[in-house]
């Protein structure tokens, strides 16, 4: 019962745990979210570890927060709207005599407006050289949602992951033109995730000659007659370390070196199986004990990000920035999903993505027009992870270009108020899963999505 088998072999709750929490509202490649500051963000987040007078290095790189005298509270939220449009087919049964093309539309336009939020304090410690900090942020995300009916619904309908990252940081500077920081993070993360499945294919080849019959149109079992489906919940918890360090020989120059560690987390969840009235008799015969609710499982490590950045005072009014980072994505090669069912097959489940390590290079300035607004701008190149081999809808990634803007208007000397605006281009990935063994209950899908990202921002800072 090859198709029966298929059905698992890549099962929603694999996509959720191997995305870790991927692509969809995600804007930097793979599954990261870089969002946590609009100042940052107006310039393509050049200089994310090294410029001054932006809280968000308390995830960024802790041990610039040296440089802040005051007491600091900023929040910022940014608004990320996807555009994405697929366009291709695929198979039904594909490679049996009951092979038919895949019906239904292209899915809409999965993405939406989602607001993505981040808060940060930073507490300089009297005279003591020492500065805390804490901030609260959303490091990786994803929200799409598919036509129920669309030509790759036995793949991927609805994704939605949350994580939520608490980041509590120290800087330590002795007087000396080097400072140093750590921080501790706790992440939490939930994810609900659903697709289609093809159970007519399935039963079909348990018997055949329940569908081929003199009357093969109105046979009651086929390949896209008997629809069920699948919802994944799962949830983790896991802890990591951040290490900074900032180097500022001078006021017009500063370097910053940060290592984000890699997260261990154990998915534990709920895989919850919906199975038309006709189909649950057929395969208590053909597929006994499986197909029911369960418990499942799966152990997911997320990347280590080690990021170089470089701000530069050109004039006391100019400045430019640049920002290096190596994302560890070759940490995600396959991911082995556990169910609690032992009856169900194969278990476990292990798909297979291998991914490599990824460059985001980034360039920007700032231009302070007077005591009241700041101007900035940036550039970024962004590799995707991804493969043409391995690549589904629920991962659509691709290389990307960040174009961004931002303004800074400071009212007085304790507020600040941030705009910025970023478009991301992608170029357009292919989905080629051409072959019934690596696609989702024994289907193919083959085509090319369409995508690109706008992000809003905004943002305010008081110091005290």
């Amino acid at each position: 019962m090859p198709h029966v088998h298929s059905i698992t072999r890549i099962s929603a709750l694999a996509l959720a745990v191997a995305g870790a929490l991927a692509f969809g509202q995600a804007h930097a490649s793979g599954f990261q979210l870089k969002e946590n500051s609009v100042k940052a963000m107006g310039r393509a987040f050049a200089g994310s570890g090294s410029a001054s007078g932006d809280a968000s290095v308390v995830a960024n790189n802790p041990a610039a927060m040296s440089t802040f005298k005051q007491n600091t509270l900023q929040a910022d939220v940014t608004l990320v709207d996807l555009e994405a449009d697929f366009t291709g087919g695929g198979f039904a049964a594909a490679g049996s005599p009951l092979q038919q093309p895949l019906r239904g539309g292209n899915g809409g336009n999965p993405g939406e407006a989602t607001a993505v939020p981040a808060m940060a304090a930073i507490f300089p410690v009297g005279d003591t050289g020492m500065t805390v900090g804490a901030m609260i942020s959303a490091p990786f995300g994803l929200k799409t949602e598919y036509d129920p009916g669309w030509v790759g619904r036995y793949t991927a309908v609805e994704s939605e992951v949350k994580t939520v990252d608490l980041t509590l940081s120290a800087s330590f500077d002795f007087g000396s033109e080097v400072s140093f920081g750590l921080g501790l993070v706790y992440e939490r993360a939930e994810a609900t995730l659903s697709k289609a499945i093809d159970f007519g294919s399935s039963i079909c080849a348990i018997n055949v000659a329940l569908c081929i019959t003199p009357d093969p149109v109105n046979a009651p079992y086929g390949p896209q007659k008997n629809d069920g489906g699948i919802v994944v919940e799962g949830d983790s918890t896991g802890i990591g370390y951040i290490l900074g360090m900032h180097v500022h020989p001078s006021e017009q120059l500063a370097v910053g070196l940060t290592y984000r560690s890699e997260i261990d987390h154990e998915i534990e969840g709920t895989a919850d199986f919906s199975v038309p009235a006709n189909v649950s008799p057929l395969l208590a015969i053909g597929a006994p004990g499986q197909f029911v609710d369960t418990s499942g499982g799966a152990s997911l490590t997320t990347p280590a990000v080690t990021t170089l950045s470089v701000t530069y005072g050109i004039t006391d009014s100019v400045r430019i920035l640049g920002d290096v980072s190596l994302t560890d994505w070759s940490s995600m090669q396959e991911v082995a999903i556990r169910f609690g069912n032992q009856s169900q097959r194969p278990n476990p489940a292990v798909e297979e993505f291998g991914w490599q390590d990824t460059v985001f290079a980034s360039i920007g300035a700032e231009w302070d027009i007077n005591d009241q607004f700041t101007l900035r701008a940036g550039f970024a190149d962004d590799q995707t992870p991804t493969n043409d081999a391995t690549r589904t809808p629920r991962l659509p990634d691709g290389d990307r270009t960040w174009l961004a803007i931002g303004l800074t208007w400071s009212p007085s000397d304790t507020w600040e108020i941030n705009g910025g605006y970023t478009r991301i281009q992608t170029d357009d990935p292919n989905i080629n899963l051409n072959v019934p063994s690596t696609a989702t209950s024994g289907s193919t899908l083959v085509g090319v999505y369409d995508a690109n990202v706008n992000l809003w921002g905004i943002s305010a800072q008081y110091r005290f």
